[in-house]
């Protein structure tokens, strides 16, 4: 039994922001910890002026004093095998779009680590003990254990829903669990980092957690959820967490001061059993105490590689797969995974996480959510409305990976019609109608041979290249951007080619037309590849379009982003809608103003490039600086809108070019010259700055 003293906690203050902590060695660390130091290295950061900054960390296990940026640093693992973790969340209330979000990002890497060749163990679960569970059950009318069952079932239907392709789902009342948290628990017991005390103090049952009275608000309210802490005097037990202050200090030597001084100003013991909470894992040998609840959950991250035909035990779950290669968790939960879980996992002699990143948080119409205010974003109303890759794509398109995002239902489907239905879902279209209608639907070419002589290959080859990259080290919104590069480097590429004139021609201008389209489609299928990670079920469309089976989408690898998958006689799908366009119905037009997925697509005619432009600019997605310099750019921009003024226009009409910027959904009107003006200097300097930036820009139109 452990040793009994009387004891007194005091808790410090903190604000952690996104932490990104790894230790690419894979012994145990308390062996290992005089063989290598340990650097950690920081980053302040502002993505621009209306985000938040941000401090991101990056802690490598090195024998060198090399830094490493946090935007080039991948993330590393074991071999080929790759573990990868969200929170456990807790089931006092269903799931929330911030769970959501964190799981979301969590199947996209554990995605594209599939299709470089990892043996990936996905784990995700739910955390099911502790008085806020069984707080809740009450209220519900039910039994804690029927609680869990409810809640924990709307997690797994909520991830079936969102695509997720998780490998193990862990509930910590499972008895797996359970054995393997009383294992535990004995390890650090008999490591003597375990002992008996009294404490009297200030408890929050919403943070399930003592709080040290400086932190509190008027009434001794939590100043996170704003509730009264109540008096607690009972018997419990208490981890050592002071006896790792040295080590500690010692892993994040070059931590910033918002860290570092919270370790320095001195690690206390924390509480680790409750003696009122009868909802939890009993203690050993001492049944009226159940283990805290982060003391248990934080075990689930093993407990879940226990394969469920064993015995359970510590060793044949650590055996299984810990390390774990990337804990994803939110940044409110930092202080338990980057400071509690290295310390409790040392005095077990396990191996630490090799890399625990905090992202943030998510708002909504740039103000933080809650019932309370009335703006909640629930995640099954959002996937059954617009469906799981448009909620995929956008918040993790959106949503700088690390910093915190905000969500509005304008941008949000602003942002999906244009990259998926426009960029890549009408590219893809009317691509197969030219193909069907004049090639019937068979590909004259390899892509190989089409590309050669063209620009078009290495620009694809170039991006696929970088998206790799930013996947690799985590920054999952650049990699999204640079695959819809793809496409839109294809839209600028069929624009000006106008296969559908060439085709009129006949003779060789016929056969070139024809290899366009082959060019097209290969992009397309690359698109499919390196985009699958993002939004899987789309990108299976497209490979069906494309005349593949299911059964290659999914045996697909990223070596298949390689050019050169397009062979010649290849007969493609016909054409079909892979997106439907998110349409809003206005009061204007006598009905309510919710988005209505459009069902159906009108079919049109290719136009001629002369009821468009020679380049055609307004009917890409984005203008892109692909193939030309920007001051051609600009001549062409200023020629395709002078040859949409209509002669006898007003002169006393205002026009104006309306752009979007893709990254804020943000609409602005830029005044363009009318009949007879020049294009002044102003004008031509707006036009470097859409240019610049890839602005999305639409027809001009008088206002």
């Amino acid at each position: 039994m452990a040793s009994r003293v009387q004891h007194s906690l005091q808790f410090q203050r903190t604000t952690f922001t996104s932490f990104f902590f790894s230790s690419s060695s894979s012994s145990s660390f308390p062996k290992s910890i005089n063989k290598t130091q340990i650097n950690l290295r920081s980053k302040w950061c502002s993505s621009s002026a209306s985000r938040r900054s941000r401090a991101a960390l990056y802690c490598t296990c090195s024998s060198s004093s090399s830094s490493t940026d946090l935007n080039s640093a991948a993330v590393t693992t074991k071999d080929d095998q790759f573990v990868l973790t969200t929170p456990l969340y807790y089931v006092n209330a269903p799931p929330h779009m911030g769970s959501a979000y964190s799981t979301i990002a969590a199947d996209a890497i554990a995605r594209y680590q599939r299709l470089i060749g990892k043996k990936v163990i996905f784990i995700t679960g739910t955390d099911e003990h502790g008085e806020k569970i069984a707080t809740a059950a009450a209220a519900c009318g039910s039994t804690p254990s029927d609680h869990c069952d409810t809640i924990s079932q709307s997690y797994r239907a909520l991830w079936k829903d969102l695509d997720i392709s998780h490998d193990k789902f862990i509930r910590t009342t499972d008895p797996k669990h359970e054995a393997i948290v009383e294992e535990f628990y004995s390890k650090v017991l008999a490591n003597g980092d375990i002992y008996q005390a009294d404490y009297e103090g200030l408890y929050c049952i919403n943070c399930e957690e003592y709080k040290d009275e400086k932190e509190l608000l008027e009434n001794n309210c939590c100043p996170m959820h704003l509730k009264p802490c109540v008096s607690r005097k009972e018997d419990n037990y208490f981890f050592a967490l002071s006896k790792y202050q040295k080590k500690l200090e010692d892993i994040l030597e070059n931590n910033p001061d918002f860290v570092q001084n919270w370790i320095k100003t001195g690690l206390k013991d924390f509480s680790i059993s409750r003696a009122s909470v009868d909802w939890g894992i009993r203690v050993p040998n001492d049944p009226k105490q159940t283990i805290y609840v982060w003391f248990d959950a934080l075990l689930g991250y093993i407990s879940a590689l226990s394969q469920d035909q064993e015995q359970p035990s510590l060793q044949t779950a650590i055996s299984s797969g810990w390390p774990a290669s990337l804990h994803l968790i939110g940044k409110d939960i930092l202080r338990f995974h980057a400071v509690y879980w290295p310390a409790m996992l040392m005095s077990a002699g396990l191996s630490l996480p090799n890399t625990v990143f905090g992202h943030g948080f998510l708002t909504k119409d740039g103000m933080k959510m809650g019932k309370s205010l009335g703006n909640t974003l629930e995640p099954n109303e959002l996937v059954h409305r617009f469906g799981p890759d448009a909620v995929r794509y956008f918040f993790l398109r959106e949503v700088e990976f690390g910093n915190d995002g905000d969500y509005s239902e304008e941008r949000f489907i602003n942002i999906v019609n244009a990259h998926l239905a426009n960029t890549i879902g009408n590219l893809l279209n009317r691509t197969l109608g030219l193909l069907k209608k004049n090639c019937q639907s068979t590909l004259v070419a390899d892509s190989s041979d089409a590309a050669e002589g063209t620009e078009f290959k290495n620009t694809v080859e170039k991006l696929v290249e970088k998206s790799k990259v930013q996947y690799e080290s985590l920054q999952l919104s650049s990699a999204c951007e640079s695959v819809m590069e793809i496409g839109n480097a294809g839209n600028l590429y069929i624009d000006a080619r106008a296969p559908w004139s060439l085709f009129k021609e006949g003779g060789a201008s016929f056969n070139s037309a024809a290899k366009d389209l082959v060019l097209i489609l290969e992009a397309m299928r690359i698109i499919a590849v390196a985009l699958s990670p993002v939004t899987p079920n789309l990108c299976l469309k497209i490979y069906r379009q494309l005349g593949y089976t299911d059964e290659h989408f999914h045996a697909a690898t990223w070596s298949d982003t390689k050019w050169g998958g397009l062979k010649a006689g290849q007969v493609m799908a016909p054409p079909n809608p892979i997106f439907a366009r998110i349409e809003t119905v206005t009061e204007a037009e006598g009905g309510p103003t919710v988005p209505a997925m459009e069902k159906k697509v009108s079919k049109k005619k290719e136009k001629s490039p002369r009821s468009q432009s020679a380049y055609d600019p307004f009917n890409c997605t984005s203008l892109r600086r692909i193939h030309a310099n920007k001051q051609n750019h600009i001549n062409r921009t200023i020629a395709s809108i002078s040859r949409t003024f209509h002669p006898n226009l007003p002169a006393d009409s205002t026009r104006a070019m309306k752009t979007t910027d893709s990254r804020t959904a943000k609409t602005e009107l830029i005044p363009i010259p009318g009949p007879g003006e020049s294009f002044f200097p102003a004008f031509i300097q707006q036009s470097e700055r859409i240019l610049d930036k890839g602005l999305p820009v639409l027809p001009p139109y008088p206002i």
